[in-house]
């Protein structure tokens, strides 16, 4: 990729020095970060003396980008690149956050491997808000989703941003329930800001960027590739002053956030859910590993009185939105696979059912059957084993 003439506003721009800090090829994260140590500005840095910066472990390629810099040479295709990533930002009205810039998030300043430049669509300021993160499993049951949207609601309502990660399942429901109820959300994407990831997220995506602020450390154009999701865990964790794990499997990348929210000095909390659900036992481990159970709203706000180990002063309460907001779309759950000797029937209240008791009411409500034929549809999944009654209604057990 080349640029034809050369762009004084890239040339110019404060942003440009972070984004070719962020794009030296075998810099990583430890090594700029001890360039922020010794050099008052980036640009300092870039400006040295090839052996200075051999010295913080600038290799060939790296420091072949930086001569090129200072002959401002945009014919020199890796910083061309870079420069191209500067005008796609400035055409696609995607804003740029450095590491210096005082409006870089302070919370997210001080993890061991911040993301030299941060790309932002929406409001950049809600990053500097106290958040809490939801996370979750992306095949969550109706119960988890439920849980995610009434706690971002509750927690919105009381003045924080909702952090996740806007994938399917618990991440989408926690962001449409801060909305819902009037409040901020912070969407941490693992693609470029420009990339709408998951497809089925095309509004809720349009939504945050209205009313929140989506954020990413990749540069535009760039596709979801897996290893970019753990990654993109960190910044979760970092922008927030605890993490709410909601539903998560064993092996869920949820665990992974909540490990490096607790290596970042994080305040960890997990909802209890039913033994028979493989997605509370994440949650369950947790709890045993120490994160605080939460029952309510109240059990987070109790908990992070000592985040850091300073005061943190709760925020202002949001406002009830003036009229009710409309609900964003939630993909639905993948239904559990069902034994196939059952009808139609049988398998729409198998489906409506979750690991924790649902009434007869709401089962009609789910499936639209008659009364009767309800509860000869729940005998039967009884008699095969399936289901079970309890206090409050029914629940599955497959």
């Amino acid at each position: 990729m080349t640029v034809s003439a050369p762009d004084t506003d890239f040339l110019s721009s404060p942003s440009a020095p972070w984004l070719i800090l962020g794009s030296l090829p075998r810099f990583s994260g430890k090594r700029w970060l001890a360039v922020c140590d010794a050099f008052a500005n980036p640009l300092e840095f870039l400006e040295a003396s090839p052996a200075t910066q051999k010295a913080f472990g600038a290799g060939a390629g790296a420091r072949a980008i930086m001569a090129a810099w200072q002959r401002r040479d945009l014919d020199f295709a890796p910083l061309a690149d870079v420069a191209a990533v500067f005008d796609t930002c400035q055409r696609q009205s995607i804003g740029l956050l450095g590491w210096g810039d005082r409006h870089y998030p302070e919370p997210l300043r001080h993890i061991p491997d911040a993301p030299a430049v941060l790309y932002v669509r929406g409001n950049p300021s809600l990053l500097e808000c106290p958040q809490i993160a939801i996370v979750g499993s992306r095949n969550a049951t109706r119960a988890g989703l439920d849980h995610a949207r009434q706690f971002a609601g509750a927690l919105a309502e009381r003045g924080y941003a909702v952090t996740s990660g806007l994938a399917q399942g618990i991440d989408g429901a926690a962001h449409a329930g801060a909305l819902a109820a009037g409040g901020d959300t912070v969407a941490v994407v693992g693609t470029g800001a420009d990339v709408i990831y998951p497809s089925a997220h095309r509004a809720l995506t349009g939504e945050i960027i209205q009313r929140g602020v989506l954020v990413s450390e990749y540069p535009p154009g760039t596709g979801p590739k897996a290893g970019h999701f753990p990654r993109r865990n960190r910044i979760i964790s970092g922008l927030s002053r605890g993490i709410l794990v909601v539903e998560a499997g064993l092996r869920s990348g949820s665990l992974i956030t909540a490990r490096l929210a607790l290596e970042q000095g994080r305040e960890v909390f997990a909802i209890p859910g039913s033994i028979h659900n493989p997605l509370a036992r994440g949650c369950h481990e947790l709890i045993r590993q120490g994160a605080r159970l939460v029952e309510t709203v109240d059990d987070i706000e109790d908990e992070l009185s000592a985040w850091w180990n300073r005061p943190v002063e709760a925020p202002s309460p949001k406002p009830a939105p003036a009229e009710p907001q409309a609900e964003l779309p939630i993909k639905a759950p993948e239904p559990t696979p069902v034994p196939a000797h059952l009808d139609d029937r049988e398998i729409a209240v198998l489906e409506a059912l979750g690991y924790d008791p649902r009434s007869t009411d709401q089962i009609c409500d789910a499936t639209g059957l008659p009364a009767d034929q309800l509860m000869q549809s729940l005998l039967m999944l009884e008699m095969e084993g399936l289901v079970e009654s309890a206090p409050g209604g029914y629940l599955r057990v497959f």
